[in-house]
Parts: structure tokens; C-alpha cells; sequence
């Protein structure tokens, strides 16, 4: 199926994101964050320390 989309673009002819483009780098981003403070959470708990109980500072 064949569809005509219209992009909004910039002065310099560079594309905006869709709203779905937007939609899906916001997720990606979300994972790798998730990822990393998983990550970072076993490294605290392989130290002995419980990520969920820290010390307020």
C-alpha cells in the first residue's frame, strides 16, 4: 500500500521526528537507562549493600 506522508522540516531542510519516532527513541532510551540502573543495582548488592534501602544523603 502506497501512502503520501508530509514532514514538517527545519530551515535547513532536516526532517522533524514523527511523534512516533519520537515515541520509539523515548523508549529505546528508557531500556538503556533500565538496563544501566539494573546493572548498577548488582554491582551495589555484589558489594553487600541493598539498592533498595540506601541512605538518604
Amino acid at each position: 500500500m502506497e501512502q503520501e506522508v508530509l514532514l514538517w522540516c527545519d530551515p535547513q531542510g532536516k526532517t522533524y521526528s514523527t511523534p512516533e519516532e519520537v515515541i520509539q527513541t523515548m523508549q529505546a532510551e528508557l531500556e538503556a537507562e533500565r538496563q544501566r540502573a539494573e546493572r548498577l543495582a548488582e554491582y551495589v548488592r555484589s558489594l553487600g549493600v541493598d539498592p533498595d534501602n540506601l541512605p538518604e544523603l
